[in-house]
């Protein structure tokens, strides 16, 4: 089992995530900007941690680090991109500079992450990438987190197109609120949707997966 790599591997949905695939035992791969934040995420899994820190803004670091977990568990089964900047924002109150920094770290880091990673997976014949979505509904309080997950939809579309008949499954997991443990929003609840989408049978594919408060 080549494992999973969790780009974004803070406390909640990240570690979450890793938690999840790691009972199932496969090696997991974690990478984010801090030492800080890669010790706690790999004190909180239990098995085979690879960690790497990188920023998902930097192509060439973040591509070093992808290609140091592969060198340690091979070619991912699973890739999650959990990444994001989430901030309130209304229209025009934020500098062009501050919307192309949101909008690498929400879209062009699941890009380059995906095209790095999906060659290898779809001339192996499987593997599966999972973007964490949210805002269901644009809001004109977050104007640049809207603009980003309604980016990592299309994303999701555009992957699926090119890697998708090679047998790549590439999925969106939209969080419709805010995640806090012992909530509707449960960081654990919420990881179930990775696990349950990395699993579908290929003839029952979906490629999002929405998490709603009831």
């Amino acid at each position: 089992m080549a494992g999973v790599v969790i780009i974004g591997a803070g406390p909640g949905i990240g570690q979450a995530v890793a938690r999840r695939f790691a009972r199932e035992g496969m090696p997991v791969g974690l990478i984010a900007r801090s030492d800080h934040t890669l010790r706690s995420a790999a004190d909180a899994v239990a098995g085979e941690v690879v960690t790497c820190r990188a920023d998902s803004t930097d192509q060439a670091g973040l591509s070093a680090a992808l290609d140091e977990v592969a060198r340690a568990h091979g070619v991912p089964d699973a890739l999650v991109y959990n990444a994001a900047i989430i901030q309130a924002d209304a229209p025009g109150e934020l500098s062009v500079r501050g919307h192309m920094d949101a909008w690498a770290v929400n879209v062009v880091g699941a890009l380059n992450a995906a095209a790095h990673v999906a060659p290898a997976m779809a001339a192996r014949g499987h593997g599966t990438i999972l973007i964490t979505g949210g805002m269901p509904e644009p809001k004109p309080q977050y104007v640049s987190l809207s603009l980003g997950k309604a980016g990592v939809r299309t994303l999701v579309t555009l992957l699926d197109q090119e890697y998708g008949p090679a047998g790549v499954h590439v999925a969106s997991v939209t969080v419709a609120g805010p995640v806090a443990p012992g909530t509707d929003f449960d960081p654990d609840d919420i990881a179930e949707h990775y696990w349950r989408l990395h699993t579908q049978p290929r003839g029952q594919w979906t490629h999002e997966a929405l998490h709603a408060a009831p």
